[in-house]
């Protein structure tokens, strides 16, 4: 089973090291993926261990996120030892084994050019699969992942300059005549292939999110609210009539 929800992140980007200007009324969005994906043990299942289980954040389109996230960390269940997990590089997860679903608290810790604040996530794990799904199977994983963007505002020059070019990154296209220094070396992004999630062991599993999906499926929501809304002044409008056909009646 498959699971998917869209929202947005709003984060601000923190004053840059080095003095240089802002980008007024500019953001830079990263669509990002949350979730988990479990695996039953099947007959090496036993009581207190029948699933193995990973929790990750990866790109939209599985794209490495190390170019903004310094560090990820994973808060998990407190039956765990060591429930606190750090992961200092990409790909922001980590496996686990186990037998109950809980809540993953999930903190993303963004380098000092990006933003100054973390971002807080949260997560539950899914085991089990639903029941219109059919029975657990060891060869088809439980997966369940929600969409979400991080936004950006106003920049400096020197982080759009970074990541103009990023395939995880949604920039504006900016101004004719504003000239962006040349992005300076990145030292704490590792280029190494291992840090590139598209080449992911799971990906055939990972569900495919694009932004013209999730506009329409706000447009669908958009407009299923709209109706309500419609609905209800009907309602108010009958029950605002009742009390003046009351008296028209009774004055008969």
């Amino acid at each position: 089973m498959i699971s998917a929800t869209p929202s947005s992140i709003r984060a601000q980007s923190s004053p840059p090291l080095v003095a240089t200007r802002r980008l007024k009324d500019v953001e830079i969005s990263f669509p990002i993926v949350y979730g988990t994906i479990a695996f039953w043990l099947g007959k090496k299942a036993t009581e207190y261990n029948s699933h193995k289980w990973t929790v990750y954040v990866r790109g939209a389109t599985n794209e490495d996120l190390s170019v903004i996230v310094k560090r990820a960390v994973f808060q998990l269940h407190s039956s765990f030892n060591n429930p606190t997990r750090v992961v200092e590089s990409a790909p922001f997860e980590l496996s686990e084994s186990g037998w109950g679903e809980f809540e993953i608290a999930i903190t993303l810790f963004f380098h000092s050019d990006v933003c100054d604040k973390q971002l807080d996530l949260y997560h539950q794990l899914k085991l089990f699969p639903e029941e219109d799904s059919g029975p657990q199977s060891i060869k088809k994983p439980v997966v369940a992942e929600t969409y979400d963007e991080i936004v950006f505002s106003e920049p400096s020059e020197a982080f759009f300059a970074r990541v103009q070019n990023h395939p995880a990154a949604i920039v504006p296209r900016l101004p004719s005549g504003l000239n962006l220094p040349a992005p300076g070396p990145i030292d704490h992004v590792n280029e190494k292939k291992r840090s590139d999630t598209k080449d992911h062991p799971f990906s055939q599993w990972f569900m495919n999110f694009s932004e013209a999906d999730e506009l329409l499926k706000l447009a669908a929501a958009r407009q299923q609210v709209q109706a309500h809304i419609a609905k209800l002044r009907r309602q108010l409008s009958m029950i605002d009539g009742l009390p003046q056909q009351s008296k028209a009646a009774s004055g008969q």
